[in-house]
């Protein structure tokens, strides 16, 4: 969890002002860095050559550390739920937490992902138990299924029981030789489940089943949950390719995302009355350029990669499936935004209009465009609750990176698939510093940058 880094510098502003912060006294703290364990024990205050600014390559990825993180919790809790925040992002409400596990406690088939509870069994690679209702070639027609076995109900299954594809001897291949983590998992799928006090669901467990309470932890399930967290414990495993978080993308939320979405699972859009949860965004436009740089950057890898929406299973359904595909295919409209930017000041210089005649048949498809832009700004000034100039300066900022992030972000992504280029980008600063007395010091601070060619001359 991190703070509100602006709330917190208007706090240190106050106390400056009014003489409290005299009476603080500053601590220093040794900056230290995740590396991989290593035997020779690398000095952190003093890393070697191969530990640099900007050479990375024995630093543990996000979708790394959040794998050895979810196996550590399913031995020393393993809680049906887990809430997924970045680094930027801090906890407004505490009481959306117990709404979302509400709602899918009773849905038995919703995952909630970005900010809201996620389902460990989903995030597990397993299809949702109701997943085969739905049939047909958009997964649209339901089909009528008879009632289980009401033993098979009351207790919980083993792994291998969830899949067809997966028996006993594929277990380690899957999530690893860990015995004490594979046990857990039909542990968490049970817990899971909606409560069965309705006979519409048949898919529960009874009621009092949670009272049970839980044996203490000791010596040896600690152990068991330091070596789960080891770098070598994913090896040889489907870890960051079927289980867990998925490796091989900057965005690897929407991959992971996408990849339950197409199993079956479904996600709600939670509203509450108070805000879930805030965040920390870099205003300085650099940044902010970067940040959406690595954004499109993601969505050309998702393009190019397996988890393109067109190869979507009949799971996905059809809205699904058109916002993945949009998720893979806005950047592409970079080149087509700069073309339009440059047609006027090409009529200016060249003296010659883009259209040759205005007929009646041009009058209207351009009536019929501005009306629908129109008509899309009211939805979005009516959806999101902000001023008409907060919205505009978001369409300057979307023209701005449309022309000039988007477009960097399709270039690499074509290096990389016909070239074989690996794909790079610069991490922002979400805040300015702390001796800053300014709040808004780095929205004035020019920071150049490449990207800044293209829509200069805008």
């Amino acid at each position: 969890m991190q703070f509100n880094a602006r709330e917190e510098m208007k706090k240190l502003k106050q106390m400056r002002d009014t003489g409290a912060d005299m009476l603080l006294e500053t601590v220093k703290i040794q900056k230290a860095t995740w590396m991989r364990w290593d035997p020779l024990a690398r000095d952190v205050a003093n890393p070697g050559p191969d530990h640099k600014k900007g050479d990375h390559p024995g630093f543990i990825q996000k979708a790394g550390a959040m794998n050895a993180l979810v196996r550590a919790s399913a031995i020393l809790s393993n809680g049906p739920f887990m809430l997924n925040l970045d680094c930027d992002h801090y906890i407004n409400n505490c009481q959306a937490l117990r709404e979302g596990m509400c709602f899918m406690l009773d849905r038995g088939s919703c995952v909630c992902r970005d900010g809201l509870p996620v389902r460990r069994f989903a995030l597990y690679g397993f299809d949702p138990p109701r997943s085969k209702e739905y049939t047909g070639l958009l997964g649209m027609k339901k089909k009528v299924q008879t009632a289980p076995h009401a033993d098979s109900e009351n207790q919980a299954s083993g792994a291998d029981e969830f899949d067809a594809e997966l028996n006993v001897a594929m277990v380690p291949k899957r999530f690893g030789n860990s015995t004490v983590l594979a046990q857990s998992i039909p542990v968490a799928e049970y817990q899971a489940r909606p409560l069965a006090d309705h006979p519409g669901i048949t898919h529960g467990r009874p009621p009092g089943a949670l009272r049970i309470p839980r044996e203490p932890l000791d010596a040896s399930t600690v152990a068991e949950a330091v070596s789960l967290i080891s770098c070598w414990y994913e090896d040889k495993t489907e870890w960051g390719d079927r289980v867990g978080w998925i490796y091989g993308s900057v965005t690897e939320d929407v991959v992971t995302g996408y990849r339950m979405h197409n199993r079956g699972w479904r996600s709600v859009y939670c509203i509450t009355k108070r805000d879930a949860f805030l965040g920390s965004a870099p205003i300085n436009l650099t940044d902010r350029l970067h940040q959406v740089l690595r954004w499109a950057t993601g969505s050309v890898e998702i393009f190019f990669s397996r988890n393109n929406a067109f190869f979507a299973s009949r799971k996905m359904k059809v809205l699904q499936r058109l916002a993945y595909l949009n998720v893979g295919i806005y950047p592409f409209t970079s080149p087509f935004l700069l073309v339009y930017c440059f047609l006027p000041a090409l009529s200016l210089f060249s003296g010659k209009f883009i259209v040759q005649t205005l007929n009646v048949t041009f009058l209207v498809y351009l009536l019929i465009i501005t009306s629908t832009l129109m008509g899309l700004a009211v939805l979005e000034l009516k959806w999101s609750g902000i001023s008409l100039e907060e919205w505009w300066r978001n369409e300057q900022f979307w023209l701005i990176s449309g022309t000039s992030a988007h477009l960097a972000a399709v270039v690499q992504g074509l290096l990389k698939v016909m070239a074989g280029i690996e794909i790079s980008f610069t991490l922002t600063s979400k805040s300015a510093g702390d001796d800053s007395d300014d709040i808004y010091a780095e929205l004035y601070l020019v920071k150049w940058t490449s990207l800044m060619i293209p829509p200069s001359p805008l």
